[in-house]
């Protein structure tokens, strides 16, 4: 009797543990992503490179021996490509795009001053095009998302003008214009903060994003794109982050590479956010461009997989 009162009680208490360890968020190897194109020379070496490290996900952005951003490809190609990544067992964690990702009409870069009247009547043409035709084109990468299988989809904020502040507004108005097209398609749009645009920092990140309640909308964080505007990624810029919109992160290999001036300290970063009960994933753009892009994409992801077996 008392063995199977013991036994009854370890069940219970069995019983009872498992939703607690079940509900504990833990960074593996299968939150780990990376993009395709900074990963290998063709689709086909990504692929090879997803499967050495053991990926369950990948990021997309241009076909890596095309050039062509994956988010404008025809659909008969957008099929080709999505069932070659299921037949590898490859799911698409993020839709990198270039959307929006220029001058917005109304603003002025401070490059625009060293502009002769030729080149700046050129350059607001071009990029009243694109502004006139960023609905179509959100559209188009939305759809590509949904081909793909994927619900997120990168955006920009327009070029960086000097007091990025004063384009809150017409951030918010675009974006609340976008978001019907995204919600349609089940698609979030992901702002990424990035020096070049006028959301390129944390503090900029959290104070867009009490602006835009969107749940169709939230951020992909890429700490090192803040160290040329002077924020330190760990721990000022992670800990004023909204972390309930942080829906992807990406690495950089300077940020991971033990020999790089501008090395991130990733592991407090990770072991922090599983301590927030981060859920997304966290996608490679090795993003070296001295001739050794796919040697630094092998050991950025030695070292994220290092990290990982530490948490």
């Amino acid at each position: 009797m008392l063995a199977r009162t013991a036994a009854g009680t370890a069940a219970m208490l069995g019983a009872g543990a498992a939703p607690v360890q079940a509900a504990r968020s833990r960074i593996t190897k299968a939150n780990i992503s990376a993009i395709t194109d900074e990963i290998g020379l063709t689709q086909a070496d990504a692929i090879a490179f997803a499967h050495q490290y053991g990926l369950q996900w990948v990021e997309l952005r241009n076909v890596p021996e095309l050039k062509k951003e994956f988010a404008f490809l025809s659909e008969p190609e957008l099929k080709r490509y999505a069932a070659q990544l299921a037949a590898e067992k490859l799911k698409v964690s993020f839709l990198n795009t270039g959307l929006l990702k220029f001058t917005w009409p109304g603003t002025e870069p401070a490059r625009a001053r060293k502009e002769t009247p030729e080149q700046r009547t050129k350059r607001l043409a071009a990029e009243q095009a694109r502004w006139d035709k960023r609905k179509d084109d959100v559209t188009t990468a939305v759809n590509a998302a949904n081909i793909l299988g994927v619900d997120k989809l990168r955006v920009f904020t327009g070029t960086r003008v000097e007091h990025p502040e004063t384009t809150y507004k017409l951030i918010v108005q675009t974006m609340e214009e976008l978001t019907p097209i995204a919600e349609k398609a089940k698609v979030k749009l992901l702002i990424e903060n990035e020096n070049s645009q006028n959301i390129g920092t944390s503090v900029e990140t959290k104070e867009i994003m009490a602006l835009l309640p969107s749940k169709w909308i939230g951020f992909n964080w890429d700490p090192q794109n803040a160290l040329p505007l002077k924020e330190i990624p760990w721990p000022d810029g992670f800990s004023v982050l909204p972390k309930d919109r942080m829906l992807n992160a990406q690495f950089k290999g300077k940020g991971l590479l033990d020999d790089s001036p501008e090395k991130i300290d990733w592991l407090s970063i990770l072991k922090q956010m599983e301590k927030d009960g981060y859920k997304g994933h966290i996608g490679l753009e090795t993003h070296i461009f001295d001739g050794t892009l796919i040697e630094k994409a092998h050991l950025s992801m030695k070292n994220i997989m290092h990290m990982v077996g530490q948490l």
